[in-house]
């Protein structure tokens, strides 16, 4: 599998696959928190939709996650590294700009891309990110993270961190990188800080998503943004949904 190394010696893991269509750039594709490229893309046939569709999917792993490098180090996981590590990865290709699509925590890192290098993001999509945008403190952030360092999962007893943890386990993660990856220097930024954004913005969100809440905070402070609310999907079945996918086509065609 490729990696990319970037600066403190960091590998960070990535895919490219189909070939783009005359006139359509790639996309990249980054997953959420405890999962991977193959468990957020492929598995649940992202990767097909958007290569039948003319597109070049270029996914990798967040560091701390997948195939990617997982330092014990929190500055490591600072969310304008994460977001660079995009930049990092489209120089790598020879790309001066793509489609950029984010689910839940890769939605919070693609944001990020947006507010600090918007001129490499032709079209963005955040998907599984709405009113916690501005929502989740640090105390909430505190307990998941102390969910993910205790000793059993039947240790956590708050709902939250628990869902977190099973979630995490599930992939064989490493328990401490994603107690300091959920634990990172990371800001929302406001409408103020916005309001100079030119890339046309997707949300999407499921109907019965309790951890994303609704999205209009988040698609009030992106001009112009879209929004997309999935019927009776939460954050976890939304992923793969049809609905979801024929907007996204829609969207990045349009």
């Amino acid at each position: 599998m490729p990696t990319l190394v970037v600066p403190g010696d960091i590998r960070v893991a990535y895919e490219v696959v189909g070939d783009a269509s005359e006139g359509k750039p790639p996309i990249v594709l980054v997953h959420g928190f405890a999962s991977n490229r193959g468990t957020n893309w492929r598995a649940p046939g992202w990767y097909d939709t958007l290569t039948q569709a003319g597109r070049q999917v270029i996914a990798l792993d967040v560091r701390g996650h997948g195939e990617s490098d997982k330092p014990h180090d929190i500055d490591a996981y600072n969310e304008g590294e994460l977001a660079w590590d995009i930049e990092r990865l489209l120089d790598h290709l020879g790309h001066e700009q793509a489609d950029v699509m984010g689910y839940s925590m890769g939605g919070f890192i693609t944001l990020r891309l947006l507010h600090d290098s918007a001129s490499r993001v032709r079209r963005a999509v955040i998907a599984g990110v709405g009113e916690n945008y501005y929502g989740r403190g640090t105390v909430e952030t505190d307990a998941i993270a102390a969910g993910l360092r205790a000793l059993n999962a039947a240790d956590v007893i708050d709902v939250v961190p628990r869902q977190f943890r099973l979630f995490a386990e599930q992939g064989k993660n490493d328990l401490e990188a994603l107690a300091l990856c959920m634990t990172r220097e990371r800001r929302a930024f406001t409408a103020a800080e916005f309001e100079e954004l030119n890339v046309p913005t997707l949300i999407v969100v499921g109907e019965k998503d309790a951890i994303t809440g609704a999205p209009g905070p988040l698609a009030a402070a992106l001009p112009g943004s879209h929004t997309v609310i999935v019927p009776g999907r939460d954050h976890m079945s939304c992923v793969g949904d049809k609905i979801y996918k024929a907007a996204v086509l829609s969207f990045l065609d349009f």
